[in-house]
């Protein structure tokens, strides 16, 4: 395979921002109101990219050098509580425990599914090795509190604009959890919708991230593709793990000890 081309720095990074100078002139010239969001959205891009690109780079270099997972696992630990208050923030802060509901669900359904790719699947030498943990944790991570925001946005708004409903099932004997169900499972299959309708449309449609990466890397198509199996199962996975996992413990927040709707 040919060796992957190199861009050109500053040079090539100046005639991409290119791009979002034009795309911002567009908007100014349709007149949408969207011009400080763009340029917003383009010096973070810049600056997180250039930063995360810089970070990786040193703790690539210590895991190598002195064989240690401590600055891999150091970085996936920002990773996550980032995720967790994002995630948090987009559902709600007023629900209570919703933030440790939200850091335990997305903590468990990520931990299990990068520990099953990690330890059967890719197998690393060591199995801490930076430039597979990092990208296969970030990747499931990023779905999963995609997937949670979704589920738990949708789960809190249906409960709170069907009292009459959940309490009319309540009247009947329907036990909390009975009464929300329907609710529950909505909730996780709006959370599973982006995962689903990816993987449905892959490789026809779109050229996912992964496989698209890895073939600008000059990996070979067949081996591109198998990584970008993996990841969309991993996916798959964590997602209604997490949704499910979520769900459970957010619609109980609802309900008081004796089962009687908050």
């Amino acid at each position: 395979m040919p060796e992957i081309i190199q861009l050109e720095f500053p040079l090539d990074l100046v005639i991409a921002v290119a791009l979002m100078v034009i795309t911002i002139g567009l908007s100014a010239w349709e007149k949408l109101g969207l011009e400080f969001n763009l340029l917003v959205a383009t010096g973070r891009t810049l600056l997180q990219l250039m930063v995360l690109g810089y970070v990786l780079d040193l703790v690539f270099a210590l895991s190598n050098a002195m064989n240690n997972a401590v600055a891999v696992l150091a970085i996936l630990t920002i990773i996550f509580i980032i995720s967790t208050t994002v995630t948090r923030n987009r559902i709600s802060t007023k629900i209570p425990l919703v933030l440790p509901l939200v850091g335990v669900s997305l903590f468990v359904s990520t931990a299990l599914t990068v520990l099953y790719v990690n330890f059967l699947i890719i197998q690393p030498k060591p199995w801490f090795e930076a430039r597979y943990l990092i990208p296969i944790a970030g990747l499931v991570l990023g779905s999963a509190m995609n997937a949670a925001a979704l589920a738990g946005e949708r789960l809190v708004k249906t409960i709170d604009s069907s009292h009459l409903e959940i309490e009319t099932h309540l009247s009947l004997g329907a036990t909390p959890q009975q009464a929300v169900a329907q609710y529950r499972k909505d909730a996780i299959r709006a959370g599973l919708i982006p995962a689903i309708n990816q993987m449905t449309l892959v490789g026809m449609v779109t050229l996912p991230g992964v496989f698209s990466g890895q073939l600008l890397g000059g990996v070979k198509p067949e081996e591109a593709a198998s990584y970008e199996i993996v990841i969309l199962f991993a996916i798959a996975f964590a997602n209604l793990l997490t949704t499910v996992l979520l769900t459970r413990g957010l619609s109980r927040q609802f309900f008081n000890d004796i089962g009687q709707l908050k």
